[in-house]
């Protein structure tokens, strides 16, 4: 059996992709080709999530109860992010789209990207292909921005999020 090295970003980009394809039948071709990760990075990851305990053993079932916990208690110690400079690109975190009514964020946050039609703090997404995922998938845009929400939101903020991510995950 191969040696775990940890949880990594594109991991929890990948189960957020899983939870939103609900009981829809996929492969990992599938999720290679609309995360933009390779099916290697995807098998591997699936195995780090098995185990973490993120995944059952067939690999296609989210423990989402772990998944969550890990979000609200895990994901701001070993991914934290701070904004950085002004920047183009699409609006992330409370400056998401969808999230927007719910945070008013008077801040504008943006994952970086030449094709972006927003200025704003520069966040990294969890992966580098985030945005042109998330592009495809608007369910998949609104689990990563909440995502980022926690890792550099204020504490309220971060709360809020949470408390959303529970209401779409469990």
């Amino acid at each position: 059996m191969k040696h775990h090295q940890g949880i990594r970003p594109q991991d929890i980009v990948i189960l957020l992709k899983m939870i939103t394809l609900k009981k829809t039948p996929w492969y990992l071709k599938d999720l290679a080709f609309e995360l933009k990760i390779s099916q290697s990075e995807v098998s591997e990851s699936l195995h780090r999530s098995q185990i973490a305990g993120f995944v059952g053993r067939d690999k296609k079932r989210v423990e989402r109860e772990a998944l969550m916990e890990f979000l609200e208690h895990g994901l701001k110690y070993t991914f934290p992010e701070e904004p950085g400079k002004i920047v183009n690109g699409f609006s992330a975190a409370q400056s998401a789209a969808p999230l927007y009514h719910v945070f008013r964020s008077t801040e504008s946050y943006v994952w970086p990207h030449p094709d972006g039609n927003r200025r704003g703090h520069f966040i990294r997404p969890l992966h580098k292909n985030a945005a042109e995922a998330s592009m495809l998938d608007d369910n998949l845009y609104e689990l990563l921005a909440l995502s980022d929400v926690i890792r550099t939101g204020t504490r309220t903020e971060k709360s809020k999020a949470v408390e959303v991510l529970k209401r779409r995950l469990l």
